[in-house]
């Protein structure tokens, strides 16, 4: 399916907040342990980044993406598409905004975290040039969401 001129990519606006929650679920992202109106609440008082939105022509949320920045590795997180999208390069679209954005500010690197077994996921990003590192993620939860 051919791109429509229409498509725009905005800052997160309130009004969008229940269609992103809808479109993180529908595209397996949320987690029992990780309440996505809190995580939306955190990255609007994160100074260090962007909350971006693809719209449609008639603003429909198709795709969203989170990105900040530590002043040296960039990282992006909650990438999705509409499933009645993807496939159509608006994932690509989306990337290449945060890439130039984070470029903008002068980051020299992104990071990103895919879930195991997403092989589908890391293929799309294979196929954007990120390549798997030797890094071990590790993380520790201060503040339980549920």
């Amino acid at each position: 399916m051919a791109h429509s001129d229409a498509l725009n990519i905005v800052p997160f606006e309130e009004r969008f907040r229940s269609q992103v929650i809808a479109l993180w679920q529908s595209c397996g992202l949320t987690r029992p342990w990780n309440d996505p109106d809190k995580d939306i609440d955190r990255k609007l008082t994160d100074e260090n980044g962007a909350f971006f939105l693809l719209l449609g022509a008639d603003e429909a949320v198709i795709g969203s993406v989170m990105v900040s920045h530590d002043g040296h590795r960039g990282s992006i997180y909650y990438l999705s598409i509409d499933p009645a999208h993807q496939a159509e390069g608006y994932g690509k679209q989306l990337m290449a905004y945060c890439e130039a954005y984070l470029t903008d500010l002068g980051c020299p690197k992104i990071n990103l975290f895919v879930r195991r077994g997403n092989e589908a996921v890391v293929s799309f990003y294979e196929k954007l040039g990120y390549t798997e590192e030797t890094a071990v993620p590790m993380g520790k939860r201060l503040i339980p969401d549920i």
